[in-house]
């Protein structure tokens, strides 16, 4: 055994480590507790090196077999273990800061592509919005047999994945709007289960350690659910000729340790998601801009490069962390931290569809900035037999009812508008029309009525680009509600 590896409590220098006391001997020889090779009789010194009444390490000092025992030398040897003290924990407050200043780059770095990409999302979506509602009320005219109906449903399928795109980018840019619930990580994980298998296929052993008094987060659980399909996926493609995918839960405390090493960490009682792969591992320099969207190690034409950065943009804006460990040869790790609430989770509903799309005849206003989707509202709403009023601003919405002197039912307005937002324009048209139902529209989150991407309670709400069948169907359900 070498001097520098000694267990705590044995020999003099693990007794000085345990006990942070300066122990001395004058003799010590092949009978020792320890037996290192080739021993020649002597004597040391073992000294703390401390710091903060912490033990950083021990000073071992070799001395003449029979030396007498000196304070003068303790005293001496004392100093420099402060000295050396002071330079270690010197060096490591270097290196710690070095790690610090790396995440804090990388950390502004995201929030720089997060703004850039939000913004050109936003824009696309009112875009999109008019493509997909057009093709779809296309298609509701066109007969079967109608050679034009193919070309348009592979207009329909081309904005549909431009759509899906779009909503990725949102999620990075921490954009998209999240409907919160008290959560159970391991009943989520239970019912993915089957799809998990499905996902990695039968040369990959998929194995959950769950922890049975598994704390509850606040999320959403849509969300939740891409996060881990997503690195599932990603797990998948790291192991080409299988492996094992890990999936743990459980319960930890961030204490001031772990935050100081990790910038933006909030100390407290989190729910730890870990999942872990067998595969080939990263790089450093992969490892930097994985969560960076549209960056992929696969080849052309198989990834969009968006599954890590949309994973990245839900925990964010989720309140949580992720960390990624991972060496070449090795695997991967992911880590998600999300903050434990004291609420009993709450019980998820699913909403049965009915086939025929519902209609009405209400009075609907629509206060829409961008023409063209504001008329495609009109069209799909005007065929479901609502009566529909439109308006380009705040300013004419507030002037319409008392120059048509008719009562409207639902107010169907986009938050984002030139001039008073959506949300002023509803609190100034509620004195006038009390009883009028609010449905709001935006293709991103950065406005009145959500906080941080968290719809407000009470809150009807429908994300750009919607779909024909999404708004009738939405529009029905705030009227009846």
């Amino acid at each position: 055994m070498s001097c520098a590896q000694i267990p705590f409590g044995k020999c003099l220098c693990g007794r000085t480590a345990s006990t942070g006391e300066i122990y001395f001997t004058d003799h010590i020889d092949d009978s020792h507790e320890i037996t290192y090779e080739s021993i020649i009789p002597h004597g040391h010194y073992c000294v703390p090196i401390m710091l903060g009444g912490r033990i950083l390490g021990v000073l071992n000092i070799y001395v003449k077999e029979g030396h007498r025992r000196n304070q003068r030398e303790e005293e001496f040897l004392s100093a420099i273990g402060n000295v050396l003290a002071g330079i270690i924990n010197h060096k490591r407050t270097e290196e710690e800061m070095a790690v610090l200043q790396d995440q804090l780059r990388q950390s502004q770095k995201m929030e720089a592509i997060g703004q850039l990409t939000g913004g050109v999302a936003h824009d696309f979506n009112n875009l999109l919005t008019v493509i997909k509602g057009y093709s779809q009320l296309s298609l509701m005219q066109l007969n079967e047999g109608n050679p034009l109906r193919g070309k348009i449903e592979e207009i329909q399928k081309a904005a549909d994945r431009a759509a899906s795109l779009t909503r990725q980018l949102l999620a990075f840019s921490r954009r998209q709007v999240m409907e919160m619930r008290v959560l159970d990580l391991n009943a989520i994980l239970g019912d993915l289960d089957k799809m998990l298998q499905r996902i990695i296929g039968e040369d990959i052993e998929l194995r959950t350690v769950l922890a049975e008094d598994l704390g509850r987060v606040r999320a959403d659980p849509g969300q939740i659910e891409q996060v881990i399909i997503n690195l599932a996926v990603n797990a998948k493609d790291a192991m080409p000729n299988g492996g094992k995918l890990t999936i743990e839960t459980a319960n930890v405390d961030l204490d001031e340790e772990y935050a100081r090493n990790h910038v933006a960490v909030t100390l407290g009682r989190y729910v730890m998601l870990a999942v872990s792969d067998t595969g080939v591992g990263m790089v450093p320099e992969i490892r930097e801009r994985i969560f960076e969207p549209f960056f992929t190690t696969k080849e052309k034409g198989m990834g969009t490069g968006l599954g890590l950065s949309t994973v990245y943009g839900i925990v964010k804006q989720s309140g949580g962390n992720i960390w990624v460990y991972s060496e070449p040869g090795h695997g991967t790790t992911f880590k998600i931290y999300l903050p434990q609430v004291d609420e009993p989770p709450e019980e998820m509903v699913e909403k049965v569809m009915k086939e025929e799309l519902p209609r009405g005849s209400e009075t609907i206003l629509i206060v829409e900035d961008n023409e063209e989707v504001r008329k495609l509202a009109m069209s799909v709403l005007e065929k479901q037999g609502y009566n529909v009023l439109e308006a380009s601003n705040g300013d004419d919405a507030l002037h319409l009812p008392k120059e048509r002197k008719e009562s409207v039912h639902l107010i169907l307005v986009d938050v984002v508008m030139p001039g008073i937002s959506g949300r002023q324009l509803v609190e100034q048209f509620k004195e006038v029309c009390r009883d009028c139902k609010v449905l709001y529209m935006s293709g991103y989150t950065e406005n009145g009525i959500v906080h941080h991407g968290i719809l407000e309670k009470g809150m009807n709400y429908i994300q750009k680009p919607f779909s024909v069948d999404g708004l009738a169907r939405k529009v029905r359900e705030v009227l009846d509600h």
